[in-house]
């Protein structure tokens, strides 16, 4: 049952958002935490750490919860409901896309889609920059000031490498920098 259960409603979310992993945040944020298979802290968390390894998000989360849920099989059957509604949609889009291209219904629908899809990753991004920057202690929220000065020691050197030095880093060396500022603001703050 637990397994159904796991397709199904990681298969919802899998059909009905828009807009990749990151719209998709809010949905499994709501689905994880209404099922009690994570509290809203352990989502926070784990998205911290899906963020950080490799693959899409959702089904970096899905293939997690799945194996916390119900082992490899649970993993597998999440897995599968959020990957299945994607690759339907995609082989049926390439099968008829050229055909519809131009039709006014479809760009219609892709025009009423977009909103929705940057409003649900604004969201997804505010709700993790919020609680990114505090946590519960004893009932009570207190600011992680680790966090902060992470964010703006990566912040300062992220702008001064772009504007100051012309390059860009990439996504992976601002993790390894942050978890570098994270290791050493820890160890002196604490």
């Amino acid at each position: 049952m637990i397994y159904f259960q796991l397709f199904y409603e990681f298969f919802k979310i899998g059909l009905f958002t828009f807009g990749g992993g990151y719209a998709m945040i809010p949905i499994v944020k709501e689905t994880v935490t209404a099922h009690s298979w994570l509290t809203e802290n352990s989502f926070y968390d784990l998205l911290g750490i899906c963020e950080c390894t490799p693959g899409p998000i959702a089904i970096n989360m899905a293939t997690f919860i799945g194996s916390q849920q119900a082992g490899i099989l649970g993993s597998a059957a999440a897995t599968a409901g959020v990957v299945l509604p994607s690759f339907l949609i995609i082989l049926f889009v390439a099968i008829i896309l050229k055909n519809i291209a131009g039709n006014k219904y479809f760009k219609g629908f892709i025009s009423g889609v977009k909103p929705v899809v940057t409003a649900l990753i604004i969201s997804a991004g505010l709700i993790l920059l919020i609680k990114n920057f505090e946590f519960i202690s004893g009932g009570g929220m207190s600011i992680d000031f680790v966090s902060v000065l992470c964010f703006a020691a990566v912040a300062v050197i992220y702008f001064l490498t772009e504007k100051k030095l012309g390059l860009k880093l990439s996504s992976v060396m601002l993790v390894l920098i942050s978890s570098v500022f994270g290791i050493v603001f820890s160890v002196i703050l604490k």
